[in-house]
């Protein structure tokens, strides 16, 4: 990046000093405030301009005019040599054209990279560059810029996917050029496939993961819903999976999960999708379903076939392994209409299955379900959780991995429920998002991390910055960035103390309305983070338009990357990309040395998780700042 920005500068310098050489120093001072005020772009940008000006000019004329000599006394060959020789500098790929759109000089980068002989393209329409008509650019338009990705055309037909900035650049008497400078990106397209493929798939048995899984039976329900057909979503668990682990160890059990799959697929028809929900839990969905009574029967010859050919024996390193299976089965639309809905009832069903001994399947049956009447209870119960001070919350420490400094926590709120103890955030947030609860509880969190930031200001200068998760209905709701800013100053906390975390899930959702209310957060002062990346659908190009601070790569990545080649490289790429945009990130569920010393390698400076402790109180991490600032910190020595 360096280098680049420096053989900018010496272009635009270059420049600079032909023009001063005729005598033009007023506009060499322009250029040179016009580049400062652009930045690392700009100066590029300000160079290339300028050349397209001269060019347009004729630097030869302007500057006999300048001497008092004619045109054609200094030659024009002289100073077009020195611009091509400048042009051929330039790492991006640089055409010119005139204002009908005939190419009028193209430097070697683009030559280079399009396949022609650099004078080949002289003369010649724009037209040739481009590859698809949608990609055109249409030089009768008034647009002056024009700015985005597409694919040029190599002289032997290939197609080159490319950014792309197409600009008019005016001359005198109202001349015009038109500058196209394009690069390559074909590279960092194969890198986002790349973690778009290892983020969707499972890496152990090459089927679709539970994240995947949620898509794709989304789109299932809509096709079933257009065709007025019915669908099943199967989950499926092995029975006492641990022993296989416990006995044969991990690699028996990575071997029968991959056989598992191989049986399945050869089992049922083609077509039919299957994915690994983590561990040794199985989806499978049966789309095209007669609705009613029929696909009920369907649904269960299909679970039976399952259960039937999972019971012969698996010849695994050696060994032969007997296996059982319990699916929970739940119908679309019957037992919901949603793939929440649908995947929460299959759930409920094989827990059914398994309470019977296993080897067997069951449909839901929210008659019958304990599960159900406790979930309502919970709904019931989390209405009042504020207001009876039943919330908790707690901060897990966030390290500096290059010398061991705590550098802020994440607060992780918990639900002390009255004759039922500690509810995790894995069960009641889901309900306090149907029931929108999560707006007071998520305000709750916000207002506890201020009250314990300001009693930590009292005896430690710079406590570092607090994170929070944010909800998709908080960023929803009236005025949010006023709340937030109301809770900030009604405290005294500045809101650069705080982090806001969101999911790629969230993000994507209705992007035009989340970007406005996230730049006016990021405008307040907050860092804004993006939770359990990797997991979703963000490319490159989708994180470059909102204000984020942050990337926190998902623990599942973090917890295998030490093992498996395909988590450490999605790990690697998240690292990568961060340092290109500037952006933090932090590596989530660091539980061993081991799985810290591939952090450490992979240059990922962050990081958080068990190693460190877990969650602990507000006065627990208080009296860990503290230590940090007697100089007893207890992570030095863990990183040193």
């Amino acid at each position: 990046m360096k280098s680049t920005q420096i053989l900018n500068k010496s272009l635009l310098f270059a420049v600079i000093l032909t023009i001063v050489a005729a005598g033009l120093t007023g506009v060499a001072l322009y250029a040179l405030d016009l580049a400062s005020a652009n930045g690392p772009d700009g100066v590029k940008l300000t160079a290339i301009a300028l050349i397209v000006a001269l060019l347009g000019a004729g630097i030869g004329g302007l500057v006999a005019a300048r001497r008092g000599a004619t045109p054609g006394s200094l030659s024009r060959d002289v100073a077009g040599f020195y611009l091509d020789e400048i042009l051929g500098h330039v790492s991006d790929a640089v055409v010119i054209s005139t204002s009908d759109g005939t190419i009028v000089r193209i430097n070697h980068s683009a030559s280079t990279l399009l396949g022609y002989d650099e004078k080949e393209l002289l003369g010649q329409p724009l037209e040739v560059l481009f590859s698809r008509s949608s990609e055109r650019f249409d030089e009768r338009s008034g647009d002056r810029e024009k700015v985005g990705e597409g694919h040029f055309k190599t002289r032997d037909g290939q197609e080159v996917p490319v950014s792309y900035t197409f600009s008019r650049i005016s001359g005198p008497n109202g001349s015009q050029r038109i500058l196209i400078v394009f690069q390559n990106i074909a590279d960092r397209m194969r890198v986002e496939q790349r973690i778009r493929y290892l983020a969707q798939t499972d890496a152990l048995t090459k089927v679709p993961n539970r994240n995947q899984m949620h898509h794709l039976l989304r789109r299932a329900i809509a096709r079933a819903r257009k065709e007025q057909q019915a669908l099943a979503l199967l989950q499926l668990d092995l029975d006492r999976f641990k022993n296989i682990n416990d006995t044969y160890g991990h690699s028996a059990g990575d071997a029968t999960l991959e056989a598992v799959v191989e049986r399945l697929t050869s089992n049922l028809p083609d077509g039919t999708l299957i994915g690994r929900f983590g561990g040794d839990a199985f989806a499978i969905v049966a789309e095209g379903l007669p609705p009613g009574a029929q696909a009920h029967d369907s649904a269960a010859s299909m679970a039976s076939q399952i259960v039937d050919s999972l019971r012969g024996v698996f010849l695994i390193h050696g060994h032969h392994l007997y296996l059982t299976a319990s699916i929970g089965i739940a119908l679309y639309p019957e037992d919901g209409a949603r793939a929440m809905d649908l995947s929460r009832n299959g759930g409920l069903a094989l827990y059914d299955a398994k309470r019977r001994g296993g080897d067997d399947f069951a449909f839901y049956d929210p008659d019958t379900k304990e599960d159900v009447a406790k979930r309502l209870l919970l709904k019931s119960k989390l209405r009042q959780s504020v207001e009876n001070d039943e919330l908790l919350l707690y901060y897990q420490p966030r390290v500096d991995v290059r010398d061991g400094r705590i550098i802020g926590a994440e607060a992780l709120v918990r639900w002390d429920l009255p004759g039922q103890g500690i509810v995790l955030p894995s069960e009641f947030i889901p309900l306090a998002e149907e029931t929108n609860q999560i707006l007071k509880v998520g305000e709750w969190v916000l207002e506890r991390v201020c009250t314990d930031y300001k009693l930590w200001q009292k005896s430690i200068a710079i406590p570092g910055r607090i994170s929070a998760n944010l909800s998709l209905l908080q960023l929803r709701q009236p005025n949010f960035v006023g709340r937030v800013r109301n809770i900030c100053r009604k405290h005294g906390v500045s809101p650069s103390c705080l982090e806001l975390e969101i999911t790629e899930t969230t993000l994507m959702d209705d992007s035009g309305r989340t970007v406005k209310v996230l730049r006016d957060l990021h405008d307040l002062g907050l860092y804004l983070a993006i939770d359990d990346f990797g997991t979703g659908y963000s490319s490159l190009s989708a994180v470059q338009q909102f204000p984020i601070n942050t990337l926190k790569i998902d623990r599942s990545f973090v917890f295998n990357a030490a093992m498996d080649s395909d988590d450490a490289t999605i790990v690697a790429a998240i690292i990568e990309m961060g340092r290109k945009l500037n952006i933090d990130v932090v590596a989530e569920g660091v539980e061993s040395e081991q799985q810290l010393n591939v952090m450490r390698k992979l240059n990922c400076n962050l990081v958080q998780g068990l190693l460190f402790g877990g969650p602990m109180t507000a006065a627990d991490f208080h009296e860990l700042m503290l230590a940090q600032q007697r100089g007893t910190n207890t992570y030095e020595a863990l990183i040193a």
